[in-house]
């Protein structure tokens, strides 16, 4: 089984913060993008039945009425499990009875929405513009449509926020009653308006600090930490971002979308015009035995519980312990061991990158 990244890159306004591959909306552009994604699918999908189906971007829900239901008459082409999962990514000014009406009918059944914080500052700074009491009211009508699964975004770190704000943002979006929160640092990438404004982040230490206390106060609030950015409630993690955690393989459609199929990781080009054209891929890379099993290693490590030994011998026929230095690592207390699993030590999340060096 694989799963499906598909991307939409249209935005109504552009993010300070944001460095994925986005464009302003033009209804003459999306027509044809969404055209042109058809025939991507069509060409590169082998048929195999789908067990998630993630719909990113840019803002998805930028789309019009008629897009949306062309969009979900596109996915049709797949063949789905029963129980599969699909999200589909909002802005929050977008949720209305019309879009989710459309949504629920085409098969979403996972919302992501992009709170990124509450607090006026922040916001002003992140380039958003939203208030708590639009996020309740809306939280309500999508409950109401049925949905029972929803992702919120915090982004923490911001340059002049204190820990008093991220504590009042946290117990905000706890209030909300999301079942699955993801959390991000803001990093400054290159060739956003914070980068070109030259603004930098914040000191590691206040970090370290803002992360604990959002693990901390989410473990209290009996959200599962699965992923080191990730807190979920009960059976409610993504099991979209499990597949790339756990190095399986996935499509990716769409301007900018990545996918990794039959031992080829791929990246499709970020020029909308060359896109257009039908001028799909950008880069692809055949990947290695090695390559696959460091990769295998980077990203189940970022689980907190860690990599299966028994399931890496099996896929790899080879032990773990024989591919990486991992008994040095669980002797200076990096690394720890529990049954079958190797996992990062949960104080040592934080510099998981360090680690990570050591062992590749």
């Amino acid at each position: 089984m694989k799963s499906v990244y598909i991307h939409i890159p249209f935005c109504k306004s552009i993010c300070s913060y944001c460095d994925f591959c986005k464009v302003f909306y033009y209804q003459k552009w999306s027509h044809e993008y969404l055209i042109r994604l058809k025939e991507e699918i069509e060409d590169k999908y082998n048929g195999e039945t789908i067990k998630s189906l993630y719909i990113g971007g840019g803002t998805p829900s930028v789309l019009s009425t008629n897009e949306l239901k062309f969009l979900m008459s596109i996915i049709q082409i797949f063949h789905f499990q029963d129980d599969f999962e699909f999200t589909f990514e909002c802005n929050l000014e977008d949720i209305k009875p019309e879009l989710l009406e459309i949504l629920k009918n085409g098969g979403v059944n996972r919302l992501s929405i992009g709170i990124q914080s509450f607090n006026e500052q922040n916001l002003k700074f992140l380039g958003r513009n939203h208030a708590f009491h639009d996020a309740e009211e809306k939280m309500k009508l999508i409950r109401n449509f049925g949905f029972s699964n929803i992702n919120i975004d915090l982004i923490y770190a911001i340059p002049g926020e204190t820990i008093k704000d991220l504590k009042e943002d946290l117990k905000l979006f706890l209030k909300l009653k999301p079942d699955h929160i993801s959390t991000y640092s803001l990093m400054i990438e290159p060739h956003t308006i914070l980068s070109y404004e030259h603004f930098s982040e914040i000191q590691e230490e206040q970090d370290l600090e803002m992360y604990e206390i959002i693990c901390k106060t989410l473990k209290k609030a009996s959200f599962n930490h699965y992923e080191i950015s990730n807190f979920a409630k009960k059976k409610k993690e993504a099991r979209h971002n499990l597949t790339y955690w756990n190095n399986e393989e996935y499509y990716g459609f769409g301007l900018s979308a990545s996918g990794y199929i039959d031992q080829i990781r791929y990246t499709n080009t970020k020029n909308l015009t060359k896109y257009l054209n039908g001028e799909i891929r950008g880069t692809e890379e055949i990947l290695s035995k090695q390559d696959i099993m460091d990769n295998e290693v980077m990203l189940g490590l970022r689980k907190i519980e860690g990599i299966n030994k028994k399931e890496f011998e099996t896929k790899y026929n080879i032990k773990l312990e024989d591919a990486y230095p991992i008994k040095p690592l669980l002797k200076n207390g990096d690394l720890k061991q529990k049954g079958e699993y190797i996992f990062i030590a949960p104080d040592k999340l934080y510099v998981m990158n360090e680690i990570l060096l050591k062992m590749i």
